[in-house]
C-alpha cells in the first residue's frame, strides 16, 4: 500500500517537474512566435477538451473560423489552405465520438446531397482518365471541399441532440457575418494586401485600378453571395413579429447597412439578382399579410439612407456600379457578350463540344476539370453551375443538382409553413434564399463556395431537423 502511494507521488512530482520545465521554456523563449509554438500543444489540448464537452461546440468553432479567418499564405492550391479545414477534420472525429446519438432519418435533401456527392466522387476517376493524375487530384480535393458542407448538414440535421438556443446561436452567427462584411468594406477602402491567393477581379476608376471587395474570402462573388444570404435573413426577420426574429430591429438595421454596402462593393450583379429574387419569393409568401406593405416606406427610407451613405464614402465606385447596372439592363439583348463579361463565349465553347461529343455526357470529363484541363482544346471557366456539371459529371450530375434544388425548396417550404415559429423562420429564410440561388447558378459555380455553403446548409438543417 505504501509502495503504491509512493509510486503515485513520484509520478505526480515527475509530471509537475515536466510542466515546470515546459512553462520555463515558454517564458525564456525569444519572441512571441517561439512562445506561441511552445504553448500551442496546451492550447490544442484545452480546445479538444472544450469541444468534446458538448457536440455542437466544434461546429461553432468551425463556422466562426470559416467566416473570420483568412487562408494561410502557403503555396498549396489556388489560395492556400484554410485553418477551418483542420476544424472540419476534427468535426469528423467528434461525429464518431457522438455516433451513438445520431438519429439518421432518410429525407429528400439527405438523399440528394449524398447522391450528388457520390456522383462527384465517381467523376474523379473520369478526370484521371481524360486529364491525368494531377488534374484528378485537384478534382478530388474539390469534391472533399464540397463534402464539408454536406457533413455539416448531416451532423446538424441527424447528429447529436442540439443543446443550445437556436436564435441565440443565430445571433452569434449574424454578428460574426457582420464583422466579416465590415472587414470587406474596410479592406476595399484601404486595399489591404491579400493574405493569400485571390481572384483577379478589379474595378477601373479614374483614380486608378482597385481590387473588388472580397474581404477574407477568395473572390468577390463569394462575398456578394454571402451578403445576399444575410440580407434575406433580415428581410424575413422584418416581415415577422419581433418575438419571431432572432435579432433585434436595431441590429438588423445596422447589419443590413454593412451587408448591403459589402454586396455593392463586391461588384456582383448575380448576387444582387439573387437577393431581389429572394425578396420576390418573400413577398409571395406574405401575399395575404399587410405587414410588408406597412413597412415598405420605412424599408425604402432605410435603403435610401444606406445608399446615400455608401455614395458619400465611395462616390466614384457607386457611380460606376450604377452605370454598370444600367448598361446591363439596356444592352442585355443587343450586346449580351459584353454584359455577361465574356460568359457567352465560354458557354458557346461548351455547347459546341456537347454537340460534337454527345456520348460523353454519360459520364462527363471529371468534376472541376474545365478550368485546369486542356481536354476540350482550351481551359474554360463555365460560370454556370448547370452547364459545367453537365459537361464535367454528365447527365447524372446535372440530374442530381436539379434534384437537390427541388428537395431543398420543398423541405424549406414545408418548414416555412410549420406552426413552430423558429422552424418557420429558418424555413422561410432558406426558401427565399435558395430560390435566388437557383437563378444565380446560371451565372456562377455556387457549389464551389465551400466556406459559406456550410452556413447555408446549417440553417437548412435547423429548418428540417425534427
Amino acid at each position: 500500500m505504501n509502495a503504491a502511494v509512493y509510486s503515485e507521488s513520484r509520478g505526480s512530482r515527475a509530471w509537475a517537474a515536466l510542466l515546470g520545465v515546459w512553462a520555463a521554456a515558454i517564458a525564456v523563449a525569444p519572441g512571441l512566435g517561439a512562445k506561441a509554438v511552445l504553448a500551442a500543444p496546451a492550447a490544442l489540448v484545452l480546445f479538444a477538451w472544450w469541444t468534446l464537452g458538448r457536440p455542437e461546440r466544434w461546429l461553432a468553432a468551425f463556422l466562426g473560423a470559416a467566416l473570420l479567418l483568412p487562408p494561410l499564405p502557403i503555396a498549396i492550391g489556388n489560395s492556400g489552405p484554410h485553418p477551418s479545414l483542420l476544424l472540419a477534420a476534427w468535426g469528423v472525429f467528434c461525429g464518431l465520438i457522438w455516433l451513438a446519438e445520431w438519429r439518421f432519418m432518410w429525407s429528400g435533401v439527405s438523399a440528394a446531397l449524398l447522391t450528388l456527392t457520390a456522383v462527384l466522387t465517381a467523376s474523379v476517376a473520369v478526370a484521371a482518365i481524360h486529364s491525368g493524375a494531377e488534374v484528378a487530384a485537384g478534382s478530388l480535393a474539390r469534391v472533399a471541399l464540397f463534402a464539408i458542407p454536406v457533413y455539416v448538414y448531416l451532423y446538424t440535421a441527424h447528429g447529436p441532440s442540439i443543446r443550445f438556443d437556436l436564435f441565440r446561436a443565430t445571433r452569434w452567427l449574424f454578428g460574426a457575418a457582420a464583422v466579416a462584411a465590415l472587414f470587406a468594406c474596410v479592406d476595399f477602402y484601404y486595399q489591404f494586401p491579400a493574405p493569400a491567393g485571390y481572384g483577379a477581379q478589379f474595378v477601373w476608376l479614374d483614380s486608378g485600378m482597385y481590387r473588388r471587395a472580397q474581404g477574407l474570402f477568395y473572390e468577390a462573388s463569394t462575398l456578394g453571395n454571402f451578403c445576399a444570404f444575410f440580407l434575406v435573413m433580415i428581410a424575413v426577420g422584418l416581415s415577422r413579429p419581433r418575438a419571431e426574429a432572432p435579432v433585434s430591429r436595431k441590429a438588423m438595421a445596422a447589419g443590413g447597412a454593412v451587408f448591403l454596402a459589402a454586396l455593392v462593393l463586391s461588384y456582383s450583379r448575380g448576387s444582387l439578382i439573387n437577393a431581389l429574387g429572394a425578396l420576390a419569393v418573400l413577398a409571395w409568401l406574405n401575399r395575404r399579410r399587410l405587414r410588408l406593405l406597412r413597412r415598405a416606406p420605412a424599408l425604402a427610407a432605410c435603403l435610401a439612407g444606406i445608399s446615400l451613405l455608401t455614395w458619400k464614402i465611395f462616390p466614384a465606385f457607386i457611380q460606376m456600379y450604377w452605370l454598370r447596372l444600367e448598361a446591363s439592363a439596356q444592352y442585355l439583348f443587343s450586346a449580351t457578350e459584353g454584359v455577361l463579361s465574356g460568359r457567352v463565349a465560354s458557354w458557346r465553347i461548351l455547347v459546341d463540344w456537347i454537340a460534337a461529343h454527345p456520348w460523353q455526357l454519360l459520364f462527363g470529363i471529371g468534376y472541376k476539370t474545365l478550368p485546369y484541363s486542356n481536354y476540350l482544346g482550351t481551359t474554360v471557366v463555365a460560370d454556370n453551375m448547370y452547364l459545367s456539371l453537365l459537361v464535367e459529371t454528365g447527365i447524372g450530375g446535372l440530374a442530381a443538382l436539379v434534384w437537390l434544388n427541388v428537395a431543398i425548396l420543398r423541405a424549406a417550404r414545408r418548414a416555412a409553413q410549420a406552426p413552430d415559429a423558429r422552424r418557420s423562420f429558418f424555413g422561410a429564410w432558406m426558401l427565399c434564399f435558395w430560390s435566388g440561388q437557383v437563378v444565380q447558378m446560371a451565372s456562377g459555380d455556387l457549389l464551389t463556395y465551400w466556406r459559406v455553403l456550410p452556413v447555408y446548409f446549417w440553417v437548412l438543417a435547423l429548418a428540417v431537423r425534427q
